[in-house]
């Protein structure tokens, strides 16, 4: 098989995956064949100007170890560090030379040393960021590629000369396919009830309308989106439709 079908083939394989777990294990297995074992994704749809929004209601996806997770990520380390930072605020790919170049002109905060500390004790020295341009204004995609322990920023840049544009285009994909799925939050799911109350309101209908569709009384029906709403820590159903619809909960095929 070419490389230009082996390419063809994994992006096949990651269109066709049926679970965020099987799209992650696919992407993880395809990274690692160009040196990058441990990778670091972020998503969400709840940006402000001023945070990330819920922890609840974004999705991380990583295979670092786990100590470092507790510390750059549990601990809030992560929305501190530079690369973070960079992707906040731009699209496309970013070598992490540029770490070092603000190490090399003492332009780094106390904060930002200790990040850089941290990730000099777990071995994450080289790699490449990818910030993901989305349609949703408060929505935010990035991945952090970290390089084998054996490979230095030299050799990522090198790999990267070659080899980057398929890596941005697999990367894309993935993420893609990742923001298509369905996705809950560490809070409760919603029950089957619940999804399709809200989408017989997200299609104009009335309690009793929706009452009588699904065949329960409109007392029952609110007590439905009333725990939708509690699932989702919104206040009103309107609230409850949006979240619902962003997190990809409602108006979905189901198997």
């Amino acid at each position: 098989m070419t490389h230009h079908e082996t390419f063809i083939s994994h992006l096949e394989r990651v269109i066709d995956a049926n679970s965020i777990e099987e799209i992650w294990a696919i992407h993880l297995a395809k990274m690692a064949e160009y040196g990058f074992d441990r990778l670091l994704y972020g998503f969400t749809r709840f940006r402000t100007s001023t945070s990330f929004g819920d922890h609840d209601d974004g999705l991380m996806l990583s295979n670092h170890d786990e100590a470092y997770l507790d510390e750059f990520v549990r601990k809030g380390l992560f929305a501190q560090a530079p690369m973070v930072r960079w992707a906040t605020d731009h699209e496309g790919a970013g070598s992490w030379r540029k770490i070092s170049e603000r190490v090399r002109d003492g332009n780094l905060s106390p904060i930002e040393q200790r990040i850089l500390d941290l990730n000099h004790r777990f071995g994450v020295t080289a790699g490449y960021s990818i910030s993901f341009r989305d349609l949703h204004v408060r929505a935010k995609g990035a991945i952090g590629l970290c390089a084998r322990r054996d490979l230095t920023q030299d050799d990522v840049d090198a790999i990267w000369d070659k080899h980057g544009r398929e890596l941005t285009v697999i990367n894309k994909v993935t993420h893609l396919r990742i923001a298509s799925m369905p996705f809950i939050s560490s809070r409760r799911p919603l029950t089957a009830r619940q999804r399709e109350a809200l989408e017989w309101v997200g299609d104009g209908k009335t309690t009793q309308d929706i009452a009588t569709i699904m065949g329960l009384t409109p007392a029952t029906v609110e007590k439905h989106l009333r725990l939708a709403r509690e699932a989702l820590d919104v206040e009103t159903t309107a609230q409850a439709v949006l979240k619902a619809s962003f997190q990809n909960q409602i108006f979905i095929m189901t198997a």
